[in-house]
């Protein structure tokens, strides 16, 4: 499964280097003993196989078995909300892939992706490669087929709780939360969940209860006089 953007021009120009990512990914996987099936053709007539709509998303996943093996292999940028409510019923496993690459910002889409993934509670793993052939992927690939998870190095990572902040800090920001919950601000947003990306929207329900109320507007102009007319003062 690959997907793509809305905009046609931008599906045609990037159709060939996805094209060549899928082949090499094709490849990995019948290096392991596994046939890809595509849950989508190429469409001649728009020059492209990308999934380019809600639409089309959710008549795609109309026909795949939901407790198959599914990846979403992604080399350029891509509009969650293409996917996203297909993968949230999707009972089989899950893998986000991507090109490692600083021409073509498929890193980019499946990190959006990921992003919006992790916020809607679906379960999936995910990997990346500049050529698909190094050890790093195969084994991750390998990982992923024979066990339907792939696990990551995370001893890099600390546990929140255990950050201590200076106690002039902390006092600041207590202070600070306590005005905004007492004196209220506005939380302008504009074109929330742009381009699919549904990590990026604010739940108001977790945001009314500490003072801030959202202003959602597509009209930049309209949402800056709101925004700086109920600017708090500076706080103390």
């Amino acid at each position: 499964m690959s997907n793509g953007d809305l905009r046609l021009s931008a599906n045609q120009k990037c159709w060939p280097e996805q094209a060549k990512m899928e082949a090499v990914l094709q490849k990995a996987l019948k290096a392991e003993g596994w046939t890809v099936v595509r849950a989508h053709p190429f469409d001649k007539q728009k020059q492209h196989g990308f999934i380019d709509s809600q639409k089309m998303g959710m008549e795609v996943f109309r026909g795949i078995d939901p407790t198959a093996p599914l990846i979403v292999a992604e080399c350029v940028w891509q509009y969650s909300h293409h996917l996203l409510h297909g993968l949230f019923t999707h009972r089989g496993p899950i893998l986000t892939v991507a090109n490692w690459s600083g021409t073509w910002p498929g890193l980019v889409g499946m990190l959006n992706l990921n992003g919006s993934m992790t916020k809607a509670g679906i379960s999936y793993s995910t990997i990346w490669s500049e050529n698909f052939t190094d050890s790093y992927f195969k084994g991750g690939l390998r990982q992923w087929l024979t066990e339907g998870t792939l696990s990551h190095d995370q001893s890099h990572v600390k546990d929140l709780r255990l950050l201590k902040l200076p106690r002039a800090d902390e006092q600041w920001g207590r202070r600070a939360a306590r005005r905004l919950k007492q004196d209220k601000a506005i939380l302008g947003v504009f074109d929330e969940g742009c381009m699919g990306m549904f990590n990026a929207i604010v739940p108001t329900n977790s945001c009314t209860p500490l003072g801030f109320s959202k202003n959602v507007s597509a009209n930049p102009h309209s949402l800056l006089r709101c925004v700086t007319s109920a600017t708090p003062k500076r706080l103390r």
